[in-house]
């Protein structure tokens, strides 16, 4: 029998290598970034962090490449981003968690 996947299931996985937070409140961020698996369009959702059971729920709402704003990441691009949403106090400057905290998350939907 052949199950049709669920359209969550469809989704790719993404991560984001958090190298500096830039600045932050208690519901947004703007961090200097390093896209590790991509492309991560924008409205992509984070809800894991590594070695961190925190909960996380954090939308990217925009992307900037060398000061121009981007629709995605591709994989091995560095860039500023802004994070918005639940669990912004967990996340922590690479230079105080060693090589840098990664995100881990999914798209949005085509």
């Amino acid at each position: 029998m052949n199950e049709t996947p669920s359209p969550d299931s469809c989704r790719s996985d993404v991560e984001l290598q958090i190298e500096r937070i830039i600045v932050a409140s208690l519901e947004q961020a703007t961090v200097n970034v390093r896209c590790l698996r991509g492309p991560v369009r924008r409205g992509a959702r984070f809800n894991r962090l590594s070695g961190s059971a925190q909960p996380l729920d954090l939308t990217m709402t925009e992307a900037l490449v060398y000061r121009h704003r981007v629709p995605a990441l591709d994989t091995g691009l560095t860039a500023f981003v802004t994070l918005r949403g639940k669990g912004v106090q967990h996340l922590v400057s690479g230079t105080l968690a060693a090589e840098g905290q990664i995100i881990q998350g999914t798209n949005p939907r085509p």
